[in-house]
């Protein structure tokens, strides 16, 4: 277990020197906890097989196509990563445990998880199924002090789920987020307000959000490798570096987050199906129908304002029999042609078809807010390219109806097609 620790001075207590609601406002001011799953797939998988504790453990199917959903410190300690290709992942980790995941166990235990912060607070923005954001300013009365009442959530988890946490506590959400990343796994750390900045500033550029691998080696071509480095460079060469995201960077380095805690409730999934009036083996026009249904999700993703980081397919023969094939993307997606290329993959990767298809769906999993998700920037403008003119169709659909723009390849006519949609 990693040691609970407050960021700076001490003052997780109040000062008894200051009167009663002085001291809560000053208790308040870093109040915002980011509380995040320790190898949350694998965590739950170990409950039921203790012996496999202390071992490389690998959540994910075996088969050579798939990636690697979620991993145990031991197998991460080899270089094994989320998303990771599988087969790579074996190379790294050959004697590492592969179980097959289980979400619908893994929706239960998260269910459970966001029971037990709705107790804490009210205010709750759930991230992901083994993440969120709370706000427990208001808690301070009943609960004491935030620190305090990180060390209860993680306590509860414990004994209530048989899992473990990491909590990171800060005046803001992007300090909370990086502060339960630095303490991983199954650790506590609180950022004073006053040491925000200090805090900060003492960290490599990549723990900014929106700095990735590529944007990191453009920074460090420049001489910018910390954040100290960024908040010393003029907002102009960021944004001349950045576009519109240096503007956002450089408000980061100085601790500039004032975004409060909104509840929302999570969405699980968000997809559609088609069932074919005739069963077909046409490539042509599965691959189209995809390609509708990849739209259709990805409209939908954006109008929800998340994101998805895994893409499944979904098949159903005449016989009814049915299979699912899914992937876990390196950066969460609301693009439906990135959504489309995944399920093109996912579909060539069945091979040759044992007979004709009568239905078709894609669906998006494991979703999060866009607007919290820690996108890596690319210096490719593709993927932006193709948001902004998918985003361009949303507007267009809204104002004129959603059949007034399509892509050129769904404009043929569609024959031998009834909705069959699923939210």
């Amino acid at each position: 277990m990693r040691p609970e620790t407050s960021g700076g001075a001490p003052g997780a207590a109040p000062d008894p020197a200051r009167g009663p609601e002085e001291a809560l406002r000053e208790l308040r001011r870093a109040s915002i906890m980011h509380v995040d799953m320790d190898a949350f797939f694998v965590s739950v998988e170990l409950r039921s097989r203790p012996e496999l504790r202390g071992k490389p453990v690998i959540v994910g199917f075996p088969a050579e196509r798939s990636v690697v959903l979620s991993a145990s410190y031991e197998a991460r300690a080899l270089g094994v990563k989320s998303a990771m290709p599988m087969a790579a992942a074996m190379r790294m980790s050959p004697t590492a445990v592969v179980i097959n995941p289980r979400h619908k166990l893994y929706y239960e235990v998260s269910d459970q998880l966001m029971e037990i912060f709705g107790s804490i607070t009210d205010l709750v923005e759930p991230l992901s199924v083994d993440e969120a954001f709370l706000d427990v300013g208001g808690a301070i009365r009943r609960l004491g002090p935030p620190l305090e009442i990180g060390k209860l959530v993680r306590r509860r988890v414990a004994a209530e789920l048989g899992i473990t946490a990491s909590v990171g506590i800060a005046a803001s959400k992007f300090v909370a987020k990086i502060a339960s990343t630095r303490c991983k796994p199954d650790g506590l750390l609180l950022i004073e307000a006053e040491q925000t900045v200090p805090y900060l500033q003492s960290l490599p550029v990549s723990a900014l959000w929106g700095v990735g691998g590529k944007t990191e080696q453009a920074l460090a071509r420049l001489g910018i490798r910390t954040v100290a480095d960024v908040a010393a460079t003029p907002v102009a060469s960021l944004k001349k570096m950045l576009g519109a995201t240096g503007e956002h960077v450089y408000r980061l380095a100085w601790g500039i987050d004032p975004r409060p805690v909104t509840p929302t409730r999570l969405e699980k999934s968000i997809g559609s199906e088609e069932t074919f009036a005739v069963d077909t083996s046409d490539a042509a026009l599965l691959h189209r129908e995809l390609l509708r249904l990849s739209h259709r999700t990805a409209s939908r993703l954006r109008g929800a304002g998340m994101l998805a980081r895994t893409i499944a397919l979904k098949l159903r023969y005449a016989d009814f029999s049915t299979v699912t094939r899914s992937r876990t993307v390196q950066t969460p997606v609301d693009s439906a042609q990135l959504i489309y290329q995944v399920v093109v993959q996912l579909l060539d990767s069945l091979g040759d078809r044992p007979m004709t298809v009568r239905l078709v769906g894609v669906r998006a999993e494991q979703l999060e807010p866009a607007d919290q998700a820690s996108l890596q920037l690319s210096l490719d403008r593709r993927d932006d390219n193709w948001r902004a003119a998918e985003q361009a169709l949303d507007r267009v659909s809204e104002r004129f109806g959603s059949k007034t723009l399509l892509p050129a390849r769904l404009l043929e006519q569609r024959k031998g097609i009834k909705p069959t949609e699923n939210d």
